[in-house]
């Protein structure tokens, strides 16, 4: 290939289209379980987290509610992905070798919020939510209707690896997935760009602005312990407890997602996706919530 600008820039174009074909390509997870938080600074506060809005009856002046600070904020994280390509395999025609490298890199940017997402989840019985509590964890305080507070468990230890139970049904998800940046294509391919005279090679990368956190832990139950009818129902039941602060009425949470790692991938077929078990039995637990098998949970 004769270098020129033109032949530069339709090099770009096509790399970029390899990048593109693997970024469409991929199906994402994370927005089964996250809900998406656009950015536009470099965090995000969320003190409002623990004021679930309900309806009451009206009666007398309205009732003002007042946004509890929780201090509980997402930073967004500068992650970023970079090819080099040899000048000469360009002027030799060699390029075409790298279009597959293009599409895998168009593959792990759009899989990145999923591993952010999945990883921060498994996360969740180390790492703190907003009331200041590991989002699974035995003691999350809850407000009674007469003042007195209340440790409610989103979680059961165990063993094993970790398997959840979700209520996605709502405008907020369990998880926040915050982006400040999409992830975008560029090059430093110009024959003046230092990179090209100092080590005769063209630069093309992606870099994205963004990160991963909690939002209401009363929608999530987290379990190390064995994944079956018993625990699972436990986990319902114990999510269909939870109430309302300042109020003895439920929060009405339901489950709809039971998300499993490869080690609860059989488990959680048998559980969810059976309709018979014990040879012949009903499963009562058939398609009681959706089941999702994450690759990036063991």
């Amino acid at each position: 290939m004769d270098i020129t600008s033109g032949s530069l820039q339709a090099l770009y174009r096509a790399f970029n289209a390899s990048y593109q074909k693997g970024f469409s390509g991929t199906g994402p997870m994370w927005n089964k379980v996250a809900t998406l938080v656009p950015s536009s600074t470099s965090q995000e506060d969320y003190g409002w987290l623990g004021d679930i809005p309900s309806m009451r009856e009206w009666i007398g002046d309205r009732l003002i509610n007042s946004l509890k600070d929780h201090g509980y904020s997402i930073k967004n994280r500068k992650f970023e992905l970079t090819q080099g390509v040899d000048r000469t395999k360009v002027e030799d025609d060699q390029y075409g070798i790298y279009s597959t490298l293009f599409e895998l890199m168009g593959d792990s940017a759009a899989k990145h919020p999923d591993e952010l997402i999945f990883a921060l989840l498994a996360l969740g019985f180390s790492t703190k939510c907003y009331d200041g509590q590991y989002f699974f964890d035995t003691d999350h305080p809850v407000l009674n209707a007469d003042g007195s507070t209340t440790s409610v468990s989103n979680m059961q230890t165990g063993a094993g690896n970790p398997w959840f139970v979700l209520d996605t049904s709502r405008p907020l998800k369990p998880l926040i997935y915050q982006q400040r940046k999409k992830a975008k294509f560029t090059a430093l391919q110009s024959e003046t760009d230092q990179n090209v005279f100092l080590r005769d090679e063209y630069i093309y990368g992606i870099d994205c602005r963004d990160n991963a956190g909690f939002g209401f832990w009363q929608m999530a139950y987290g379990s190390k312990g064995t994944l079956d009818d018993t625990n699972f129902e436990a986990a319902c039941a114990a999510m269909g407890a939870i109430t309302k602060d300042k109020s003895d009425q439920p929060l009405a949470i339901k489950p709809t997602l039971l998300v499993v790692g490869s080690s609860n991938q059989a488990a959680g077929k048998k559980l969810i996706e059976a309709q018979l078990i014990n040879g012949g039995d009903s499963n009562t637990n058939y398609k009681a919530v959706d089941l999702l098998i994450c690759p990036w949970l063991l």
